[in-house]
């Protein structure tokens, strides 16, 4: 397997790195207070009761029980949802799965688990989430309130994963402290923000995660959401001063529970340079693994044999009990 050769882009997605460079590449430093903010925040969410309601979905499945989930994140966001549960066997253990920036319509059934509650949220402004003022738009969304860093959306979806492990323990009592958590581009790099600082998620699986090392991701040609705010730099100079504040790979240097982080070393929509500063933040363990994708957010051959074992990797991570 090799990574694609043509594309329709007019810049390079691998950014002219290639395995040995992108193995070699660091985090930046934390930006001053990055650990303060970020306690704040998980402490002011730890104390809100999300309050979850489930109902019956019009979804049905053979393999699981589908419910429409609801629960109260910070600022009294309403978060909108899918709850699965296994219709053999009972639940020993929780799955939040967080999502790419195109949203969710439904939630995945592929997911090679049992024995779970798996948790499907929608970040706060997007697919069941949605709410005016906030754009649907990831070019839009990704902006929304990036000049108030307290307020910042990025924010706000961290919180939005915090709830969702507290109302997974609010229903199931009895899988606290085996909790994981799967997210894919938004998904993964607002995971990685969440796990560096919240310890009820015993393990982690990150695909092509996004907004990691903010500094270089505001300088490598994207079609991704990144694009949208380096257009916003160019009137907003100090823009780095809030990004710096919501960087993946600072917080990935930070998360102590076991991760299987895949990475691409082509991404036209997330810079391989950046997924791997994320995936490179982890401390040396071998309770860590990293799963190099040909390439991310692009369709190329092989993809197929590449993701299914990757499954597999996923069904072995979190079916430990």
């Amino acid at each position: 397997m090799s990574i694609p050769t043509h594309h329709p882009f007019d810049f390079d997605p691998t950014q002219g790195f290639d395995l040995d460079r992108l193995r070699a590449i660091r985090p930046p430093e934390a930006a001053p207070g990055f650990d303060a903010f970020w306690q704040a925040r998980y402490e002011r969410a730890r104390g809100l009761d999300p309050q979850p309601r489930v109902n019956a979905s019009k979804t049905s499945h053979p393999n699981w029980l589908v419910q429409d989930i609801t629960y109260t994140s910070t600022d009294k966001f309403p978060i909108g949802g899918w709850l699965l549960l296994p219709r053999e066997g009972s639940v020993k253990r929780g799955l939040v799965v967080g999502h790419g920036y195109g949203g969710r319509d439904a939630p995945d059934f592929d997911i090679p688990v049992k024995e779970t509650a798996l948790l499907f949220p929608c970040f706060r402004g997007l697919s069941r989430s949605r709410r005016p003022p906030i754009s649907t738009d990831p070019a839009w969304h990704v902006l929304h309130d990036i000049d108030k860093p307290d307020r910042y959306i990025l924010g706000g979806c961290v919180e939005d994963l915090w709830l969702a492990a507290s109302a997974l323990t609010r229903l199931y009592p009895a899988i606290a402290g085996r909790i994981g958590y799967s997210g894919l581009s938004f998904g993964g790099g607002i995971g990685a923000l969440a796990l560096a600082f919240d310890k009820r998620f015993d393990r982690g699986h990150l695909v092509v995660p996004t907004f990691g090392n903010m500094p270089l991701w505001l300088t490598l040609p994207t079609v991704g959401s990144g694009n949208a705010v380096q257009t916003y730099q160019k009137t907003h100079a100090d823009v780095l001063k809030t990004l710096c504040l919501f960087d993946a790979a600072v917080a990935a240097k930070r998360i102590e529970a076991p991760m299987l982080m895949a990475v691409a070393r082509f991404d036209p929509a997330v810079a391989p340079p950046c997924q791997f500063s994320v995936a490179n933040g982890l401390a040396a363990s071998n309770q860590h693994e990293i799963f190099i994708l040909d390439a991310g957010h692009f369709d190329y051959p092989g993809e197929q044999e590449q993701h299914a074992l990757l499954s597999a990797k996923v069904g072995r991570f979190f079916g430990v009990t």
